[in-house]
């Protein structure tokens, strides 16, 4: 495989811009928008709803997270329950997460000196807070995509693949990561970039990513791509944490899949093979769960998850005067 430098985003046309999925209303008044892409992909795999262009492609950043871990088992690492679906986490830096992280680590002979992610404060403020407030600093194994790095590592060890590159995008893991990635989305991969952590990131079409999700759901028991929706949907405060909407989801709603990713994307599945992919123009992950609830009220999911990240609200001084709510599409 040659190394896929990240092409050039095409210009967004200033006369069609994005539908606006979410408005920012205080007081009565409309403040704001988010615009972005959303597609919906019914149980037969075939688009029900697309808005904006779901052809376009975006870097869906930790949603790609599932696939990058399906890679690692298809590369030799046995792992399954918390191990696989922290693989496939970007957490919150619980203190059961970096207790997980250490022991995977430990397990192959490595420390958090290998990890080549970069130094960083837990995901979730409180954690963070606490975390600060216990006097420690920046870690590398707090960086909420260690668990996946913990993993690519120990996959390294198993195979005897050098350790030092293996977030070169031509590394043999990497190659297989890319391969994983275009299989299941049913589309080659459009340009191959740098994530937040380090890791090669590839590029997905909305309705790649909702592809992929879809043949997670779906895929035969047993076979790597079930494996790891499998631990993700048995395990979700593993792959997100206590008090976040992927964990709340993913518990509330039987058989569902759902990973968000940075820049605001977001991608759901539920067992019959219904999808969703969507992404938000300006990156405000704020509007992300309004955007789901709506989608998954229109499809006909009841949980009370749904009521929990409908509306984020708004405040002046500590009074709740508005809300960030999804518009009817």
């Amino acid at each position: 495989m040659s190394t896929r430098a990240a092409a050039p985003t095409a210009a967004v046309d200033a006369a069609a811009p994005s539908p606006v999925l979410a408005e920012v209303v205080r007081s009565g008044f409309v403040e704001g928008v988010h615009r972005g892409s959303l597609v919906v992909l019914d149980a037969q795999g075939r688009v029900e709803t697309a808005l904006g262009d779901v052809g376009r492609p975006v870097f869906p950043r930790s949603s790609n997270k599932p696939m990058q871990a399906a890679a690692i088992l298809r590369a030799g690492l046995d792992l399954s329950g918390e191990r696989l679906a922290l693989t496939a986490a970007s957490h919150s830096g619980e203190t059961f997460h970096l207790e997980l992280v250490q022991r995977m680590l430990a397990d192959h002979g490595l420390t958090t000196a290998d990890l080549q992610t970069p130094p960083d404060l837990p995901l979730d403020p409180v954690e963070a807070e606490a975390y600060l407030a216990a006097g420690r600093k920046r870690e590398k194994a707090t960086m909420n995509c260690s668990g996946k790095h913990a993993s690519m590592l120990a996959a390294c060890a198993v195979n005897g693949w050098d350790r030092s590159s293996y977030l070169d995008p031509a590394h043999p893991l990497q190659r297989l990561v890319l391969d994983v990635v275009e299989e299941a989305a049913g589309e080659r991969v459009a340009a191959v970039g740098t994530d937040g952590c380090g890791a090669p990131l590839m590029a997905l079409s909305l309705t790649g990513l909702a592809r992929a999700f879809r043949a997670f759901v779906l895929a035969p028991e047993g076979s790597a791509e079930r494996r790891v929706a499998d631990a993700m949907r048995a395990h979700p405060e593993y792959v997100a944490g206590t008090r976040r909407p992927d964990t709340w989801l993913m518990r509330e709603i039987p058989g569902a899949l759902s990973k968000m990713g940075a820049e605001a994307v977001q991608a759901f599945a539920l067992p019959d093979g219904r999808a969703i992919a969507f992404k938000i123009d300006d990156g405000a992950v704020r509007a992300l769960g309004p955007v789901l609830a709506r989608v998954l009220s229109a499809l006909g999911v009841e949980a009370p998850a749904l009521s929990r990240i409908a509306e984020v609200p708004l405040l002046g001084g500590a009074d709740r005067v508005g809300e960030i709510r999804a518009t009817a599409f």
